[in-house]
């Protein structure tokens, strides 16, 4: 009885069978079918990895929206610009914007190392003197101060730096101020040293002057750019002068009053034999490039306003000529926001292939004047930035910037810079990674393999039965 009861249940659940199987014996196979089986197999083989590929890609949606960052928020910009004809002495970096920032000369990110005009690093980093420094002068200047130094030209300048352990210099020019203020104290001063260092007798210390009007190219062998600049050269051998022949040397940054200078000459003789004791006296004279060329290489942080970053000769002290100063300059890197890893970029090159393009946009572009246009020539570049934000599966968010660049050449009788305006842009670009969900893929993939099953089903069968029907016609014909 009860093998009766199990076998009408068994014959319940069978009877709501989707897939009812016909005996084998009463199935016919054919050529037909099975090329076009084969066919078949090929095809949904060839969907399935196209399926396959459609949900392993990466898919994204990109939309414009208003940048909602704070006035308070900063950028930081990374660079690496050599300027071949611009001294690690004076060069400066500024930043300011419409909000009243203005930073000048930022040191406390910024390295700067001597080059030549083949770009070509030539010593350690330079270190200068902080320019809030204010230098003093002879608060009184009698008319009549007679000339104490010696003047220096290119005929015997060599000759003397040779002969005599100490020669200190004033590079300068009549028409500058700060040369003006100087000379009084710097005649006196050379006066006391010739009385108690006469150079018939002693010479220990020569003080010398050279006017950077009369003499341009002794000037421009020795890299001079602002005036008046204290030079200190002392006695040296083959071993201790350049590849340009210019004996090693130093710079005075101190103060400019009669008896700080002679305060300071007396120390520099006192240290005749003991080349680096002077750097560490608290006197102000530290070692000089001796290449024109600067490399400038750190980081500012600005605020996402309209602004300025300004390169250029800066002193607080000192006079330029405008038509001697040239800002050509390579940039190897200017970027902006956080520095991009290469992880990173091969996230955003995967997010989207036409992100990062302008991420360094000028990186490896030489701005160089041209030997006729070079004087009084700034170079301006004008930079559109815009925030493009990528928000991966992982919901970790990389930040990136993007800019285009403008430049270009004017000529003014202000000291020549290199100038990069910035206008950072109020919309920014948000790209989303979308995810495929696996239950269409599944759908996809069933899609894929129940249409082609039938399609290939319905051929199969309009196949077969036209073959059967054209047999039936030819058979009917014989007979």
């Amino acid at each position: 009885m009860s093998l009766v009861i199990r076998s009408t249940q068994k014959a319940k659940i069978k009877s709501i069978d989707f897939f009812r199987k016909t005996p084998r014996d009463l199935t016919e196979a054919s050529l037909s079918g099975a090329g076009i089986s084969f066919l078949a197999a090929i095809i949904i083989i060839f969907l399935f990895g196209m399926e396959l590929h459609s949900y392993l890609t990466v898919s994204t949606s990109t939309a414009i929206i208003i940048d909602k960052s704070s006035i308070e928020d900063i950028v930081r910009i990374d660079m690496n610009i050599s300027f071949p004809f611009l001294s690690c002495e004076f060069a400066s970096v500024d930043v300011s914007d419409v909000l009243g920032t203005n930073r000048l000369n930022i040191t406390k990110t910024i390295r700067k190392y001597p080059i030549n005009r083949y770009l070509q690093s030539t010593g350690h980093e330079f270190v200068a003197w902080p320019t809030t420094y204010a230098i003093k002068h002879d608060e009184t200047v009698e008319e009549t101060y007679g000339e104490g130094s010696v003047a220096l030209n290119s005929h015997n300048f060599d000759k003397i730096v040779r002969e005599h352990p100490i020669v200190v210099v004033n590079f300068f020019a009549p028409w500058c101020h700060w040369s003006r203020l100087l000379r009084p104290a710097w005649e006196k001063a050379a006066k006391v040293m010739r009385q108690r260092y006469n150079p018939e007798h002693d010479g220990r210390i020569i003080v010398g002057s050279i006017d950077c009007t009369q003499e341009p190219d002794l000037c421009q062998k020795h890299h001079i750019q602002g005036y008046p600049t204290i030079r200190i050269y002392r006695q040296s051998s083959s071993e201790s002068q350049d590849n340009l022949g210019i004996n090693v040397h130093e710079s005075y940054y101190g103060d400019r009053d009669t008896d700080t200078l002679v305060t300071n000459m007396e120390h520099l003789v006192s240290s005749i034999g003991a080349h680096f004791l002077m750097q560490t006296s608290g006197s102000r004279v530290i070692p000089v490039p001796h290449q024109e060329g600067c490399r400038i290489e750190g980081f500012v942080w600005v605020k996402k306003v309209p602004g300025n970053l300004i390169i250029s000769a800066s002193s607080g002290s000192h006079s330029f000529d405008a038509s001697k100063m040239n800002v050509s300059h390579v940039i190897s890197t200017l970027c902006f926001g956080s520095i991009v890893t290469p992880m990173m970029m091969s996230d955003i090159k995967r997010l989207g292939p036409y992100l990062g393009v302008g991420h360094n946009r000028l990186n490896g572009q030489a701005y160089i004047a041209s030997t006729e246009d070079r004087a009084n020539v700034t170079i301006e570049h004008y930079l559109q930035v815009v925030k493009t934000e990528v928000l991966g599966l992982s919901h970790k968010l990389i930040e990136n910037y993007e800019y285009t660049a403008h430049t270009s050449l004017i000529h003014s009788h202000s000291i020549p810079a290199a100038k990069f305006h910035l206008e950072f842009s109020p919309m920014q670009v948000l790209i989303t990674e979308n995810a495929k969900a696996f239950s269409h893929f599944i759908t996809n993939l069933c899609a894929i393999i129940g249409g082609v099953f039938t399609v290939a089903g319905i051929l199969d069968s309009i196949l077969y039965n036209t073959c059967k029907l054209a047999k039936k016609v030819d058979l009917g014909k014989n007979y």
